[in-house]
């Protein structure tokens, strides 16, 4: 009887991945019959074949969950047009609950009839021994086994706390249950006095502009968070998590972070094979509607390097919304995984984001000052010039506003925080971060992550001259006219590189430099433009376009 209940509340089972024979060995789990467990020995991996009875259960309240996820979607639509018509009063609502509670009922009996077919067949009853075993024992034998189902990320057992770390216990300055710190936007008016008359004034503005951000705002800015997509893609997603698992050899594990929010990510360990760059470990950051199953991940994989992908809150196995705070929370406890539990050195790790990831990628490295680079593909430098161009000019002040206090992705703030090697690749169609057309590349955002970058590292060389001359060639669509302006100020490259060598030579390598002070204005162009080359790749394609291994290159560096 244990076991049925089980199997009515258990999760729900998509794929079982099968040893090849060469690994398998019997299984350490009471009460797993060894006949079971190494079923279809010539098949590396098969689909679980759920029985007739599960099966439309399943698919039963499969609809109804995507039912419930229109109605809940619609729902402020719905009571306005139930008001309207007069149904919510006490006399229509009552019988409406009854219907309501019968159909609950009815559901609950499918839940059961699921859980009899999950009886019956042997895989399930052998995967729901496997996972009992697991959150009774986390031994490495049992969560090796359990590594060969792909289930419900729900019930899959929590491999690391953020407060794991032995320093997060003893120290203070860490991470607390409320999160870890942001840059604070800074207030609009200084000389105001923030009086309670003020305030009450700014209510109204701040509860409008909190109920956009938690409605229409984050589902615009994370389209991955929505249910229905997720739905719609869980069959790719199942696809690339299994490409992750069979050729690579990747390793699931379930991360809490410090709000609670269950984080779900696939490491890819390549430090025991023939290719150097195996021992560096690049931690990858998705889109708005990006997944590490079918992410940017392939291609640091395709280069050969060790990766660590993860979703963000709200995305398929990760629990939670994507609001900046539990986006920094989730990457904090990344990284504190990628150090504490996997073994690499800050030194030893890369940060790899596209699009919206480098709000999550600039975050770490400005918290995380000692790590080795970071290559942000296909990003911004600030939310609100993107979040004007969608929005009616009629709502500027609105959106500014919320952005600013509820969805601040101030990318350009947190990496001029950072002192490390630093690689910008724009898309030269980008039709997604430009504020006008993808044919107008000087609207492209990251020409601004760019300046802002370049101007707090180089302030001097970035004066007039050095700005000028660098937006001309940002203005450059293809290489030929990138080498044509690059060749027509004669910059000498050995020349800026002693420049600046001598330079770190004398007053160390912390930024901002003052170098280019004392110099002429055709030596700040020279530089200017140099160190514009040297921080910044063209990628001639769209936002959404792959990037290819071999244009996955690590940053420059002195």
């Amino acid at each position: 009887m244990a076991k049925l209940l089980s199997c009515v509340l258990g999760p729900r089972l998509y794929k079982i991945y099968r040893e090849r024979d060469s690994e398998r060995a019997p299984s350490s789990v009471p009460g797993t019959p060894t006949s079971v467990t190494n079923p279809h020995s010539s098949s590396w991996d098969t689909y679980y074949q759920p029985r007739a009875l599960e099966k439309h259960a399943d698919s039963i309240l499969a609809l109804a969950s995507v039912f419930w996820s229109i109605s809940y979607y619609s729902s402020p639509f719905a009571f306005f047009y139930l008001y309207r018509k007069g149904y919510l009063s006490l006399s229509k609502v009552v019988p409406f609950s009854h219907y309501a509670g019968t159909l609950l009922l009815l559901l609950a009996g499918v839940a059961c009839l699921r859980g009899i077919g999950r009886w019956t067949n042997p895989q399930y009853r052998q995967f729901i021994t496997i996972l009992e075993a697991t959150h009774r024992n986390h031994s490495a034998e049992n969560k090796r086994q359990l590594a060969n189902y792909n289930f419900d990320f729900r019930s899959w057992p929590v491999d690391f706390h953020w407060e794991e770390p032995s320093s997060r216990k003893e120290s203070r300055g860490g991470p607390c249950r409320q999160g870890v710190a942001l840059l604070r936007p800074e207030p609009l008016h200084r000389g105001t006095a923030d009086t309670f008359l003020n305030q009450v004034k700014k209510l109204p503005c701040q509860i409008t502009s909190y109920l956009v951000a938690h409605t229409l705002g984050r589902r615009m800015l994370y389209p991955g968070s929505v249910y229905l997509l997720q739905k719609a893609l869980m069959p790719v997603l199942l696809q690339g998590q299994a490409r992750l698992v069979e050729e690579c050899h990747g390793r699931r594990a379930k991360l809490l972070a410090c709000d609670g929010n269950e984080i779900d990510t696939m490491f890819v360990d390549r430090r025991g094979t023939a290719e150097p760059q195996g021992q560096k470990l690049v931690i990858c950051c998705e889109g708005n509607a990006g997944f590490y199953e079918v992410g940017c991940v392939s291609t640091p994989l395709e280069a050969g390097y060790s990766v660590l992908g993860w979703n963000h809150p709200g995305f398929a196995g990760s629990t939670g919304v994507p609001f900046p705070q539990n986006e920094a929370n989730a990457m904090d406890v990344v990284v504190q995984f990628a150090i504490h539990r996997l073994g690499f050195q800050p030194q030893d790790i890369i940060l790899y984001a596209w699009s919206i990831g480098g709000f999550t990628a600039t975050w770490a490295a400005m918290s995380y000052p000692d790590i080795s680079a970071v290559i942000l593909d296909a990003s911004f430098d600030d939310l609100v010039p993107l979040a004007l161009k969608v929005m009616p000019d009629s709502w500027r002040g609105l959106v500014t506003r919320t952005v600013r206090q509820h969805l601040n992705l101030n990318n350009a703030e947190q990496l001029c925080r950072y002192q490390g090697p630093v690689l910008l690749i724009r898309r030269t169609r980008d039709e997604i971060i430009t504020t006008t057309v993808p044919e107008d590349i000087m609207s492209n955002r990251g020409n601004d992550l760019l300046l802002k970058l370049l101007q707090h590292r180089y302030p001097r060389v970035m004066a007039e001259e050095g700005l000028r001359v660098v937006k001309q060639w940002l203005e450059a669509s293809s290489q030929l006219e990138e080498a044509s302006i690059y060749s027509r100020w004669e910059v000498e490259e050995d020349w800026c590189l002693s420049v600046l060598r001598s330079y770190q030579a004398e007053h160390g390598p912390e930024f901002p430099w003052s170098v280019g002070e004392d110099m002429s204005a055709d030596g700040r162009r020279q530089l200017a433009l140099f160190l514009a080359q040297k921080h910044l790749n063209n990628f001639e394609a769209t936002h959404c376009t792959p990037l290819p291994a071999q244009n996955f290159q690590m940053p420059w560096h002195l």
